[in-house]
């Protein structure tokens, strides 16, 4: 006896009982709650799992740019003797091919105060026609201007700095530096009132309370550096491949120099953040891996209640195959319209995170995204296609696999066993 030829793979039938049973009736209406549960767990498992992506890497992809917007990413610093031929060894660096730019500067340490507050600040000294190229400072100068930079004493500080203070363009800003003059008394403190010619806001709330721009010359009469420079910071067209510009620097430069660049500058910060984004990636695939769990569990309770329906089937002729297919798209049908639905909620979140941010803290009244605590300003997301991709296939892959073992029990089910004990 030969085994009945059937229907062919996945047709009409096939899908109408296997949508039948997903409409679960009262009697199976606990079973249905599990495949809601399911359908559930795998949206928001998906959705999540996109959503805290995507925000590690625009954390990621923001910091990297205000960090290397502001700071070099090459720091190029004298050994031997002191940088007093900085301008010579700046220019030889600026014609090195895929150097945009090589700006000396003068940095130091001081306390700015006004008549309302007092905070630390870096200051650094810097040319106005390098300061002009940094995009960061350049493009982002909330009041003032930048036009005479070098002939004047003036300073440009952060917006948050000048809140803190109190202070806006215009007004000065005391600048106490702990070495000043060498007296027989021995060192005083310099303290040395300045005009604010700008305010600068990056977004970064680090550096806009931290960092105080200065005319290099007055910065090297200031913290006594008589005519070297701290160092050199040099900015590339292609900071990811930073290591193939290091023996051309090296050459260019005609002196003994030590470098350090923003990978070594900032490694304990990043390498965090990329822990970090691994350890969220594991934990969360786990809410996947349980509502696949549901999945097999539901499928499993479904085969025992439907196994004389599925013994009837047999007899009138329906074969192993055309019963598994059916259980196998029941279960898949929960597992890809979950993660086509969580795929799809996780994208309207990201494309809208910012104004849902600003809506739940105007909701609950309070301050979700601090920015002192979080350096921005504003709570970035950047999806990744081929991470979004991996998050997809992985979600549909544990749903498919999750209904294989159900689906290859209901076909292996005796129908004389099964109608027996009916």
């Amino acid at each position: 006896m030969t085994e009945p030829a059937g229907t062919r793979p996945f047709s009409a039938f096939e899908w109408m009982l296997s949508l039948r049973y997903l409409r679960a009736r009262r009697k199976e209406g606990f079973i249905s709650v599990i495949a809601g549960f399911s359908f559930l767990g795998i949206v928001l498992g998906v959705a999540t799992l996109i959503i805290v992506m995507a925000v590690m890497n625009g954390f990621r992809k923001e910091l990297l740019d205000k960090i290397l917007g502001l700071n070099g990413h090459i720091l190029v610093q004298p050994l031997e003797s002191p940088l007093n031929d900085w301008e010579q060894v700046a220019a030889r660096l600026a014609g090195v091919p895929g150097l945009r730019l090589a700006a000396p500067i003068v940095e130091g340490q001081a306390l700015a105060s006004s008549p309302f507050n007092a905070s630390g600040v870096l200051v650094r000294g810097i040319r106005a026609m390098d300061l002009t190229k940094l995009g960061s400072i350049a493009n982002n100068i909330k009041q003032g201007t930048l036009e005479g930079f070098d002939a004047s004493q003036g300073v440009v500080i952060g917006r948050r700095l000048a809140d803190q203070l109190s202070l806006r363009a215009g007004d000065s800003v005391t600048l106490v530096a702990p070495r000043g003059a060498v007296t027989p008394m021995g060192t005083t403190p310099r303290i040395k009132p300045y005009k604010i010619s700008a305010v600068f806001e990056i977004g970064m709330s680090e550096y806009d309370a931290a960092f105080v721009f200065m005319p290099l010359a007055e910065a090297q009469a200031y913290f006594n550096r008589s005519g070297d420079v701290t160092a050199i910071e040099v900015y590339t067209d292609a900071p990811d491949r930073i290591d193939r510009f290091r023996p051309l620097i090296a050459e260019a430069a005609g002196r003994p120099i030590f470098m350090i660049d923003w990978r070594q500058r900032n490694a304990t910060f990043f390498n965090a953040l990329q822990v970090e984004r691994n350890v969220m990636f594991l934990i969360l695939t786990l809410i996947i891996l349980v509502a696949a769990l549901n999945i097999v569990s539901g499928l499993i309770m479904l085969v025992k209640d439907k196994g004389s329906d599925i013994a009837i089937l047999r007899t009138m002729g329906a074969t192993q195959g055309s019963i598994m297919r059916v259980f196998l798209i029941t279960g898949a049908a929960i597992g890809v319209v979950g993660t086509i639905v969580g795929f799809l909620l996780g994208t309207v979140v990201c494309l809208n995170v910012e104004s849902i941010r600003q809506f739940l803290s105007w909701l609950t009244r309070t301050e979700l995204f601090s920015p002192e605590l979080y350096f921005l300003s504003r709570l970035p997301a950047d999806m990744d296609i081929s991470e979004t991709t991996a998050v997809v296939t992985m979600a549909l892959t544990l749903s498919l696999v999750a209904t294989v073992y159900p689906s290859w029990r209901a076909a292996r089910l005796d129908p004389v066993e099964a109608l027996r004990y009916e």
